[in-house]
């Protein structure tokens, strides 16, 4: 089926009490508008075009999707002015449009082509639900025999109209050349001086067009945000799904309720995620991970066995198998760590390579650094890899042992089973198999004494 897609996306948001546009605030790390362009991927429309108006640069260099038009509603007089906009910029080869709201992220790309195929280039289709409260929305208006009339706004609606509970969630799909006819016929005798796109279902009956409504799925993906109250719900309805999804794949969620997954979360086998954990971007846990409390990882890649203790940031980085992590750890973009590895409390790893077996366990930087097997890292010890201009590698060799509080000037390199005295500055190759300190002489001052405040 030839498709147009239209995605409204003009508002304000004036509730959202903020500077940024509506459609850009984010639900799961991801804007509202994006959620929406990601869901109309699998439809292959000939066409999608995004109304834009309050922040449209800001709108229009955010969203992201192949072959994007954006076209301008300015001012923004309602819906069916937005539409009047678009009619030039709709692939007439396309039978029927479908217009999808920039504010409901969670519609499921399911819903929408069902949407889509109940117009099929020939009816008016609604996608409606009903709903407990239905403050605020649209009401579906039907004949006695149960076919679509009309559709009232809240704003407008009598009180008998108001206790319908059916509403119309602001999508629908239209046959596209009876679309461009209707929306050039609407007025603006309103309650808001606006022009209604929900006014062409009775121009519809009155032309003999069939008008039919599809019921959403689930209420979730049809509700709008509007306030900072909406965002919050429909993020935690969406992190409950996904940890519902995760739990029935065998997940083990230590609180379904404190998970955060803003992008994509891959888990394997025997997976245990305790509590206030955030995933953002692309994730894969390996089978048998366990992941502490209060941990970040983002775009990172955990092997099979490995542990990931409290409060560790992980970013960029691939922790190999059984290794430990943490508490208090920071991998940083380009850390690789080998089988086995250890990398205790508040030791940072970024753009280094760690081998089987070598620990960092406690107070350590590790930047631009090739590690060897079986390494032995000491506590405050660094690899001072910048010079003020440029980076430089520091390379230790396997089964070398780094004292505690030691500077490695980089670029250097330390031999294979070198040991480095702790307290050593080195600023020069050390040799493998050697003692290597470098370090001022201990003196002890036997007649000193330490100064006294002077009295007054």
């Amino acid at each position: 089926m030839a498709l147009n897609i239209v995605v409204m996306a003009a508002g304000k948001g004036t509730r959202m009490k903020s500077a940024r546009p509506k459609v850009l605030h984010r639900l799961a790390g991801t804007s509202l508008l994006q959620h929406v362009l990601n869901s109309c991927v699998p439809l292959q429309a000939i066409r999608t075009v995004v109304i834009t108006g309050h922040g449209a640069d800001e709108v229009e260099a955010s969203a992201h999707g192949d072959g994007l038009v954006f076209v301008r509603q300015v001012p923004q007089l309602g819906t069916g002015h937005a539409i009047q906009q678009v009619l030039g910029a709709l692939d007439a080869k396309a039978s029927t449009t479908l217009i999808l709201n920039g504010d409901v992220p969670l519609i499921r790309a399911d819903t929408a082509a069902t949407l889509a195929g109940a117009c099929a280039g020939s009816q008016l289709a609604l996608l409606t639900i009903e709903l407990a409260d239905a403050s605020g929305y649209g009401r579906i208006l039907r004949d006695a025999a149960g076919g679509v009339r009309g559709i009232v706004e809240h704003k407008d609606a009598s009180a008998a109209q108001r206790s319908i509970r059916e509403i119309y969630t602001g999508m629908m799909a239209a046959p596209t050349a009876a679309l461009k006819r209707w929306v050039m016929a609407l007025q603006n005798h309103n309650a808001q001086g606006e022009y209604y796109l929900t006014d062409i279902v009775a121009m519809a009956v009155a032309e003999g067009v069939p008008v039919v409504a599809t019921q959403a799925a689930s209420e979730t993906e049809v509700l709008g945000v509007n306030s900072p109250v909406q965002l919050a719900d429909l993020e935690r309805r969406f992190q409950r799904a996904h940890a519902e999804a995760l739990m029935e794949a065998g997940v083990r969620l230590a609180d379904p309720a404190r998970l955060d997954v803003r992008g994509t979360l891959h888990c394997g086998n025997e997976v245990e995620i305790d509590v206030n954990c955030v995933f953002e971007g692309e994730v894969r846990l390996g089978d048998g991970v366990c992941i502490g409390p209060n941990c970040v990882i983002r775009d990172s890649t955990i092997d099979a066995g490995a542990v990931i203790h409290s409060f560790s940031h992980i970013e960029g980085a691939h922790v190999g198998p059984g290794a430990l992590v943490g508490p208090f750890a920071r991998l940083r973009p380009g850390a690789k760590l080998g089988e086995a590895v250890h990398i205790g409390n508040f030791v940072e790893v970024k753009n280094s390579t760690l081998a089987a077996g070598a620990k960092a366990n406690h107070l350590a930087y590790l930047g631009d650094a090739d590690v060897g097997a079986r390494v032995n890292y000491g506590a405050g010890s660094i690899t001072a890899n910048y010079d003020g201009a440029n980076k430089h590698r520091t390379v230790i060799g396997a089964d070398v042992h780094i004292g505690s509080n030691c500077v490695l000037v980089a670029p250097i390199h330390i031999g294979d089973g070198a040991t480095v005295g702790g307290g050593s500055t080195l600023s020069k190759n050390a040799p493998p198999g050697q003692l290597t300190v470098a370090r001022a002489r201990q003196t002890s001052i036997a007649a000193w004494s330490r100064p006294t405040k002077t009295k007054r």
